[in-house]
């Protein structure tokens, strides 16, 4: 038996398809099925049912169990020598939301990349409740996320600070304030919002950031009806339905500050929200025996990475 055979089982146990289980390992459906006979052989056992449609059996069950268990421990013997040696190589996934990714990731990696450039950076994006799952499971080593509270086995440490800001379109604030428009921009700016309420939302969802952090804000703005154009789980998208005048929408100011051009920013009104729109974002870590020495170092790199952009 060889961990190679232990890791297309873990893989395929996920898929629980043949042909999908194929492609992530890049192997061909027959290879992948050889190796699976393989296993079932030497063990003397069934360790998948294949039709109507493919479950692991009792025998498959267990042996996941014991797969998972060997490819943990040999993935962190493989770290612990590299450290060792000061080889610095070895796959680091990183998990993070999909526009915070691409607001902060690129630069974050390139500087990573520049000092260790054997190292190769694999990304997951998901929500937090995923990325928090995600970590626990072991299939990531390192979520960029907003942790909403202490997480038993996850080790935190801070990044950065983010901000949310109200983004509305000039021309829907016009539209919807008249001739009043003077007055309720300077209520706004002096952050005064009860004539928030008649304005149209687009808003995330509530297991995102943005999204709970709108609601929470509506909430302190006593509006008790606003009106919703759209939700999403897209930062992203909410932020082009906002230019194109569909609703206002909580966004995350970096975001907004780093995918806008000049142009595009000069069409919007941006209203800072002040402390209660701030929150801490967090590196979040598997607490381990052992702590590989590259997690480290790109939480380093990183936090001297975020203080330029």
């Amino acid at each position: 038996m060889n961990f190679s055979s232990m890791e297309y089982f873990i893989v395929l146990s996920k898929e629980l398809n043949f042909t999908r289980a194929a492609e992530k390992l890049h192997l061909t459906q027959q290879s992948l099925s050889a190796h699976i006979a393989g296993l079932e052989k030497e063990l003397g056992c069934r360790l998948l049912v294949r039709s109507p449609h493919l479950e692991l059996t009792y025998g498959g069950r267990v042996f996941l169990q014991y797969a998972q268990d060997f490819h943990k421990k040999y993935l962190a013997m493989q770290r612990q020598f590299c450290d060792i040696s000061q080889n610095h190589r070895g796959v680091l996934r990183i998990g993070s939301a999909s526009a915070r990714g691409r607001t902060i990731l690129p630069e974050c990696i390139a500087a990573f990349q520049e000092q260790y450039p054997n190292v190769e950076i694999l990304l997951t994006e998901g929500s937090n409740k995923t990325l928090i799952q995600n970590l626990l499971d072991g299939d990531i080593d390192l979520a960029i996320a907003d942790f909403p509270k202490a997480i038993q086995g996850i080790v935190l440490q801070d990044f950065y600070t983010e901000e949310i800001a109200l983004v509305v379109d000039k021309h829907l604030f016009q539209q919807v304030y008249g001739d009043q428009e003077e007055q309720v921009l300077q209520e706004f700016q002096a952050k005064k919002f009860a004539a928030l309420a008649r304005c149209p939302l687009v808003l995330g969802n509530e297991d995102d950031i943005d999204g709970r952090m709108g609601l929470k804000l509506l909430k302190a703005f006593h509006i008790e009806e606003p009106v919703f154009r759209a939700r999403s789980h897209n930062v992203g998208m909410l932020l082009t339905l906002c230019r194109k005048g569909i609703g206002a929408c909580f966004c995350p100011v970096n975001l907004m500050e780093r995918n806008l051009a000049e142009q595009e920013k000069d069409r919007l009104y941006v209203f800072p929200l002040g402390d209660k729109a701030r929150y801490p974002i967090c590196f979040g870590c598997k607490e381990t025996t052992y702590s590989w020495s590259i997690i480290s170092l790109f939480m380093n790199v990183a936090k001297e990475q975020i203080k330029r952009l």
